[in-house]
């Protein structure tokens, strides 16, 4: 865990919200037809939609949340869905209680 990296994806508000999203993506999201969202996560043209962003954006944000091990990725034929990386956020928060 790159403590580091953590920290600086954490520090956008963008970046922020799409980890709060993709937290309770039943509740952020329309469902897809193709996958669910315990499967493969939320497809990036949805994350895209919703943060209202351009789609270079959002890939270099979602980009940022995987290197920090925040997210992780599923590529479906030519789509690519995220989903939170929940045992990360685990370390996060023994990191924070324990060692902060």
């Amino acid at each position: 865990m790159d403590q580091l990296e953590i920290f600086k994806a954490l520090s956008n508000r963008s970046r922020l919200e799409i980890l709060q999203w993709l937290k309770e993506p039943e509740k952020y999201f329309p469902v897809q037809e193709s996958v669910g969202f315990d499967e493969a996560g939320v497809c990036v043209g949805q994350i895209q939609k919703k943060a209202g962003l351009t789609q270079s954006t959002v890939s270099e944000y979602l980009s940022t949340l995987q290197r920090a091990g925040l997210i992780k990725a599923t590529r479906i034929g030519q789509w690519t869905y995220y989903k939170r990386n929940e045992e990360a956020f685990k370390e996060l928060g023994e990191l924070i209680s324990n060692v902060l």
